[in-house]
C-alpha cells in the first residue's frame, strides 16, 4: 500500500520536511517513489510547499496520507473533509486512566 508521509531534512534543531510517497513498509528515510513538496515548520508563518496535482493524482491511485500530512493538507484545501484525530495513549495508560476515573 503506498503513503503520503512527512520525512525529516533539516539539521539538529532545525526541522525541515519533505512530504513523499512511499510504500508504507518502508524506512521513511530510504529510498521514495516522489517527492511532492516540503514543509517548513519554524518559519513564521510555517512555509508550506507542495505540487496539489501531484497529490490528487496519488491520492486517485490509492495512496493513503499519514494523519499529519491529512491535516496539513486540510488546512491548505488541497483535500476534503475531516480532520483525523491521532491519539497516543498506550493501552497501558488508557486503562490506568479508566481506574482512576472509576475510582473518582
Amino acid at each position: 500500500m503506498l503513503t503520503i508521509r512527512l520525512t525529516r531534512i533539516g539539521k539538529k534543531k532545525q526541522p525541515q520536511y519533505r512530504f513523499i510517497v512511499s510504500e508504507k513498509a518502508r524506512d521513511p528515510w530510504g529510498k521514495a517513489l516522489e517527492i511532492l513538496g516540503n514543509y517548513e515548520p519554524l518559519r513564521q508563518p510555517a512555509v508550506l510547499t507542495v505540487d496539489k496535482e501531484r497529490v490528487t493524482y496519488w491520492i486517485s491511485k490509492g495512496a493513503q496520507c499519514s494523519d499529519t500530512v491529512w491535516n496539513l493538507f486540510i488546512d491548505q484545501g488541497i483535500v476534503k473533509g475531516e480532520k483525523r484525530k491521532h491519539e497516543g495513549l498506550s493501552t497501558r495508560r488508557k486503562e490506568k486512566l479508566a481506574k482512576e476515573q472509576a475510582a473518582a
